[in-house]
């Protein structure tokens, strides 16, 4: 099928950046014209159609409501890794993990694009708490895209993803397999049985009760407009136990926000 080759108009953009907030609370900026337009045609040349107005009128169509779901992967960056934020990690086991005295223990990843986060904090348990399968102790890890859900929970990474992990980490709490030429590494048994996966959407009420000792909320936020983010701060500290802890990206600290968390150190907030 030919594909009428187009700039995308500013009337499509505006209907895409309509879409996606609606379904999900992103909020596209203005100047992202050339990224939606690439990623949109990702999406057109996978179903086979033959421009961009038509895959907007299919998307709105009752036929497609199943392809949010991949325009909004199409859409948000899913950059992540392993233990991500060093620092973050250290503080949770020098201070936090020293702190829970009880035999309950819940987290929440949420936003944990295909896992390293989620499994990163079951490793640091692990390492942690010698006990820990004694213990009622429960990582959730959320997301908005299924796509990055099921990477997720295939837990099998490439050698890429592994740098920085010590030789150590890599015997210990992943499974190295054959793949072609290359090897790919997963995740072991012992580190997915601590999470539990689930799609989430953070604008919609949320089905689960908590109360969550820790929160990891990271590099998300700047997606979403000022009110948005107000709420969902709100929402945070509602779902956190007294005392709990919630983690923000570096570059989303809560200056511009009306909240009630205590500042710890930089992207540390406690309850």
């Amino acid at each position: 099928m030919s594909i009428t080759p187009a700039e995308l108009s500013d009337k499509q953009f505006k209907k895409v950046v309509r879409i996606l907030y609606r379904i999900s609370g992103i909020n596209l900026q203005e100047g992202k014209h050339a990224m939606v337009r690439s990623r949109l045609m990702k999406r057109v040349r996978a179903l086979q159609m033959d421009s961009i107005d038509t895959y907007l009128k299919y998307i709105e169509s009752d036929a497609g409501a199943s392809e949010l779901g991949s325009m909004i992967d199409a859409m948000t960056i899913n950059k992540t890794s392993f233990f991500r934020e060093a620092d973050h990690f250290q503080f949770l086991r020098e201070h936090i993990l020293t702190e829970i005295q009880d035999s309950r223990m819940r987290f929440w990843s949420a936003a944990c694009s295909s896992g390293e986060e989620p499994y990163s904090l079951a490793i640091t348990l692990r390492e942690s708490i010698p006990d820990v399968d004694s213990r009622d102790c429960l990582i959730l890890a959320t997301d908005i895209s299924n796509r990055m859900l099921e990477n997720a929970d295939r837990a099998m990474y490439r050698p890429e993803a592994m740098r920085g992990l010590s030789p150590y980490i890599l015997q210990k709490y992943f499974n190295k397999m054959k793949n072609g030429d290359s090897p790919i590494f997963q995740v072991k048994k012992c580190i997915r049985a601590l999470v539990r996966l689930a799609r989430l959407n953070l604008m919609v009420p949320w089905p689960m009760k908590g109360p969550f000792n820790v929160i990891y909320c990271r590099n998300v936020m700047f997606y979403f407009e000022l009110s948005d983010r107000q709420t969902l701060i709100n929402r945070f500290w509602d779902m956190l136990t007294p005392g709990g802890y919630l983690f923000v990206g570096h570059s989303e600290g809560l200056s511009a926000l009306s909240h009630k968390f205590h500042y710890v150190r930089p992207a540390i907030y406690r309850k």
